[in-house]
């Protein structure tokens, strides 16, 4: 829930908590917890102290989250994939955001990201130039500095960052390779679908194994729109499990994942950063009846 108060002659010279608190009925202790995971702004503006002072006409947005929905984003040393003086490369968790929303920034991976640079001694942001869906776990890449992020954003833009995911899906494929070619719309709130008029999206599917009614497929999308593979999985009766967007199947988590992302540095040289599967998503796959090479599935 996002609530957008303005600060009015009552509150005028409060701390920012005690303001949202008097507001917004909260208690103060929680306008704390807000204020420090990132879910609050004033006059637009995120503000993460709670004894800021506000004056009359501000305006205070702030993200009520129920209960137990935040966590605390702690990663393995593993989770560092790759990194050299441009970019650097993390596994992302299923379950947690790529960036801030309205309702946190601490929690996020931009987050953890932004803390990590701290750590090596720099001040720059983390730039999100591409996302996963929060349901969706794997390699992401995050630049060091504003002409990493130029450079990585015309890369993706220009198509010549190589994605390859993994999918757990319902049913059997009727091909072993098959492409879906089919514009890509919004039809609902945070809902898409294959919409004739809709974006231009095209995702080329291989099938890795098949036992009973679960089979997973690799995807690598040539388009960048939003939910591609899901929409597309799902137009063609191959819904992912634990999606319950586009009625997969119910599971732990959405078992989709981002395995790979291939592309060229600053110096030339053809880079390749592999995130590894774990948890149920690789318990799930290694009870599939098949031979995998480490070149088509890594296991943390």
């Amino acid at each position: 829930m996002i609530l957008r108060k303005t600060v009015g002659k009552d509150q005028n010279g409060s701390r920012l908590d005690d303001a949202i608190a008097a507001l917004c009925a909260v208690s103060k202790g929680e306008a704390r917890r807000i204020i420090d995971r990132g879910g609050c702004t004033v006059n637009v503006a995120l503000v993460r102290v709670a004894s800021r002072s506000v004056k009359t006409g501000d305006v205070i947005e702030i993200g009520v989250m129920e209960a137990g929905r935040f966590q605390e984003l702690v990663l393995p040393p593993e989770a560092l994939l790759y990194e050299d003086g441009e970019l650097i490369g993390v596994n992302k968790p299923a379950g947690i955001n790529s960036q801030r929303t309205p309702y946190q920034l601490k929690g996020t991976l931009e987050y953890w990201v932004t803390e990590y640079f701290k750590a090596q001694g720099s001040n720059e942001p983390a730039r999100v130039v591409h996302r996963l869906d929060r349901g969706t776990s794997g390699a992401m890449l995050f630049p060091k500095n504003r002409q990493g992020a130029g450079r990585l954003s015309k890369l993706f833009q220009d198509g010549f960052v190589d994605k390859v995911y993994l999918a757990l899906v319902s049913g059997r494929p009727e091909q072993e390779k098959w492409t879906v070619d089919a514009p890509i719309g919004k039809v609902a709130s945070a809902r898409y679908g294959v919409v004739e008029g809709g974006k231009a999206a095209v995702t080329e599917f291989r099938t890795v194994a098949s036992s009973g009614e679960l089979s997973l497929v690799e995807a690598r999308p040539l388009t960048g729109r939003t939910h591609q593979i899901r929409v597309h999985l799902a137009s063609v009766g191959l819904p992912i499990l634990g999606d319950a967007t586009y009625e997969g199947a119910k599971a732990g988590r959405m078992m989709l994942h981002c395995s790979a992302m291939s592309f060229r540095s600053a110096g030339g040289t053809e880079v390749t950063v592999t995130a590894p599967l774990d948890g149920e998503f690789a318990g799930l796959v290694l009870g599939l009846p098949h031979s995998l090479d480490a070149e088509e599935v890594q296991f943390a």
